[in-house]
């Protein structure tokens, strides 16, 4: 890890312990049930924790996608050709992508970075294009490394560096999403080696592969994992060699949400394992994210329990972009205002609930 890296590391504070408490009696004086909204509620209190304050505020909020290829389609791993990362990510620019018709629904300014896309992309009209590309694409994985080492460190640098941006413009919550055509086989890839686990138990189909296309892709992880474990020895390590832009990219976003003190949602399976990276990373980095749904993809449920994160939201979505991270933000919306606005027990003069099963 370079000095750059590691002083970022180092501004890192846990979350405010009594902050988090003031949070928390305030729930308990609203007047409901206890702990009647669930996850909402321990959002609520975690986000309060980050921000230092218990007046929990989300009122600009911002979704970053990152944009970027990977050499590792070449092998078939995937339904479609790399260029369709170009094309989605224009469009995206342009608002014309399921996560930004869902964006606008949920009030959140949508930010398209091309941290790696094989060509140069043409901006669109509607949402700013950041351009921060470290290469034309990865590297094919399976001939060589995806990337330097020196790459991935820009790349996660990269990630820190544009939520100290977001921070600068006085954004609150941040949504994570990602377009790379060949992801979902770097992210298992990754994540087989983080977790140490089968590949078979990680990978699923991506976006629609058929029996004979899952078996190639099992095939080139399963030889990847075995191929470079031995060398790895850190996250950055495995990011360079089987990863991609995207994937380190996002890492750096996870780590800017603990180093700027911003809350951080992780969206899907992409997400997630980019949260884990993070978090082995620097170990802690999770008291600064938030889980918005389960992703459909066979580690989806298995990387946030390795996380400690509970999801807001179950419903098989596996589309990716950032959409579940920004569809989980309605209901961290509504969650704040209840306990923002509702009246206390005191309030309406009636008695407060107790905790049951003989808590005092």
């Amino acid at each position: 890890m370079n000095n750059e890296l590691s002083t970022y590391l180092s501004q890192i504070r846990l979350p405010s312990v009594s902050t988090m408490e003031i949070a928390r009696k305030r729930w308990s004086q609203v007047a409901k049930p206890l702990n009647s909204l669930g996850v909402l509620e321990d959002d609520i209190i975690k986000i309060a924790g980050i921000i230092e304050t218990s007046k929990v505020d989300m009122g600009k909020r911002a979704l970053v996608i990152l944009c970027a290829d990977n050499g590792i389609v070449e092998e078939g791993v995937t339904q479609t050709g790399r260029e369709v990362t170009a094309l989605v990510a224009e469009n995206m620019t342009n608002g014309n992508s399921s996560v930004c018709i869902m964006a606008d629904r949920a009030g959140v300014d949508v930010f398209p970075v091309d941290i790696g896309v094989a060509r140069d992309l043409i901006p669109g009209t509607r949402h700013p294009l950041l351009c921060r590309k470290i290469a034309y694409g990865t590297k094919n994985f399976r001939k060589e490394p995806a990337m330097k080492r020196e790459e991935a460190i820009r790349s996660i640098e990269t990630g820190i560096k544009l939520v100290g941006e977001l921070a600068e413009k006085g954004y609150q919550l941040i949504a994570t999403g990602e377009m790379g055509i060949g992801n979902t086989t770097t992210s298992s890839a990754v994540a087989s080696m983080l977790l140490k686990k089968a590949p078979e138990t990680l990978t699923g189909r991506g976006a629609g592969l058929n029996d004979e296309g899952l078996k190639r892709k099992l095939e080139v992880i399963k030889e990847a994992v075995v191929q470079y474990s031995p060398a790895c020895q850190d996250v950055v390590d495995i990011l360079a060699c089987v990863g991609g832009f995207d994937l380190a990219g996002l890492t750096g976003v996870f780590l800017g949400g603990a180093i700027y003190r911003i809350p951080v949602l992780v969206d899907g399976f992409i997400s997630a394992v980019a949260a884990l990276s993070a978090d082995r990373m620097y170990p802690g980095c999770r008291n600064f994210m938030l889980a918005s749904h389960v992703s459909a993809e066979p580690a989806g449920r298995l990387l946030l329990e390795e996380l400690g994160l509970k999801p807001l939201i179950q419903a098989g979505m596996c589309l990716g972009e950032g959409t579940g991270a920004v569809a989980a933000i309605p209901l961290l919306l509504m969650a704040a205002d209840v306990y923002e606005s509702m009246s206390s027990f005191e309030d309406i003069q009636i008695e407060a609930y107790k905790p049951m099963g003989g808590e005092s």
